[in-house]
């Protein structure tokens, strides 16, 4: 598995500084991702089409296969491991910005700087996603015992009128945020950087939460927008990814070039 030259790695960690971004930076962050969605929109929203077919097929399948009872945890997974998903977007993104052409094969086949590190990443993501959806597994199982899962048409009234289910929520809110928190730090910018400059996961993860904590107020504002889009876009019966999903991809690039 390749690696960094030493200097390679030293080099984007020492350049990490406070930015001083005002928390409304993450809406111009918005904008340009918006204006990089409509420019040559058709890979874009090929894209955004691509996963809103394959989510509502897990979806479909987790119902066909009987496990209705981790579809939220597996919508929140979708967010760890959505930066991965959305590496074609930032390769238009940087296409654009470099005056290349644009073409959807680049993006579904992307050449990332970093070569397999890409790859590497997305498997620790994947990790810590299916490691969310077992602690939610497990977290019920505590308050619940083997009683067995009443069906999404029940689990409001069950979680809303019972002891057992509002301690449920305090403890699965309180490790889910940990979980998302954590998973948003080490992934945000860790792909856009792997895709950008030649390093190992592991120092593009760590340099990702550097460049988070540095720059709390912006990106916990951005971590609010992709909260709120994301949360839009299963209201809408997960339609709403078509746009989204691309819009979110194109911006969290330019959030990257801001903040690096």
């Amino acid at each position: 598995m390749a690696t960094a030259e030493p200097s390679e790695i030293i080099i984007p960690l020492a350049e990490q500084r406070r930015r001083h971004l005002s928390a409304s930076a993450a809406f111009a962050w918005l904008g340009a991702g918006w204006r990089d969605l409509w420019r040559h929109p058709g890979p874009s929203l090929f894209y955004g089409l691509v996963v809103f077919a394959i989510s509502v097929a897990m979806v479909w399948c987790l119902f066909a296969l009987g496990l209705d009872y981790i579809l939220f945890p597996a919508l929140a997974g979708f967010m760890v491991v959505g930066p991965l998903v959305a590496i074609g977007l930032y390769e238009k993104s940087r296409a654009l910005e470099d005056g290349e052409p644009v073409k959807l094969e680049s993006m579904l086949f992307v050449v990332a700087k970093s070569g397999a590190q890409v790859l590497y990443t997305g498997a620790i993501l994947c990790l810590l996603m299916l490691l969310w959806m077992r602690a939610a597994v497990i977290i019920y199982a505590l308050f619940f015992g083997v009683r067995p899962f009443p069906g999404l048409d029940h689990v409001a009234g069950m979680l809303a009128t019972t002891p057992e289910g509002w301690g449920m929520l305090v403890v699965g809110t309180v490790v889910g945020g940990l979980f998302a928190a954590f998973s948003f730090a080490i992934s945000v910018f860790a792909i856009p950087m792997l895709l950008d400059q030649k390093l190992d996961a592991f120092t593009a993860m760590g340099t990702s939460i550097s460049m988070v904590w540095r720059n709390l107020p912006v990106m916990v504002m951005w971590g609010v927008i992709v909260l709120v889009l994301f949360l839009l876009a299963v209201v809408t019966g997960l339609v709403g990814l078509v746009i989204i999903f691309p819009l979110l991809g194109h911006a969290t690039w330019h959030a990257y070039k801001a903040i690096r």
